[in-house]
């Protein structure tokens, strides 16, 4: 999954940066974003788990990421580009909402998702042009939604338990 996440967002970033005169400090939210999945991909490949195989979803979306970039060579439109980008990006988070919706625990820490969507709000106040705006609010948008199925988990966990301990 992180490599495909890294991918798309270093093709968002891309698209970005080749739309206008644009630097990588103007969607600063990107920047930091492609840091950190390059991270976590490199971390992963020197000290993750090897064993594991990339899933038909991975398969798909690195499929979906190539197509993509595709697309980006041959019509070098940026803002569809951008916007399908993003898309992917969406879709990258359907794993952990699968998981939300499944399970009975909540294993995500609300500390860390909430300075997550603190962030690209943050961010929105120094972006500059609408593709930022779209990679942010974005951004919010789906921990937003992570963040309420967490809720959600909390919820459910704290009324099970309350009937099993009144039973």
């Amino acid at each position: 999954m992180w490599i495909f996440f890294t991918i798309a967002v270093a093709i968002s970033l891309a698209t970005y940066l080749k739309s206008d005169n644009f630097s990588l400090l103007d969607n600063i939210l990107n920047t930091t974003d492609l840091v950190l999945a390059l991270s976590v991909t490199i971390a992963i490949y020197l000290w993750g788990d090897h064993t594991s195989r990339f899933s038909r979803f991975d398969k798909g979306c690195l499929v979906a990421v190539v197509v993509i970039l595709l697309f980006w060579f041959v019509t070098r439109n940026h803002v569809v580009t951008h916007t399908l980008t993003q898309g992917i990006l969406v879709i990258a988070y359907f794993p952990v909402v699968s998981r939300l919706w499944k399970t009975r625990e909540n294993s995500e820490s609300f500390l860390i998702w909430i300075a997550m969507a603190v962030t690209p709000a943050i961010s929105l106040l120094s972006s500059k042009g609408t593709l930022a705006t779209i990679y942010s609010v974005r951004a919010i948008v789906c921990i937003l939604v992570l963040l309420m199925l967490m809720l959600r988990v909390e919820y459910l966990s704290r009324k099970h338990s309350d009937l099993v301990g009144s039973a």
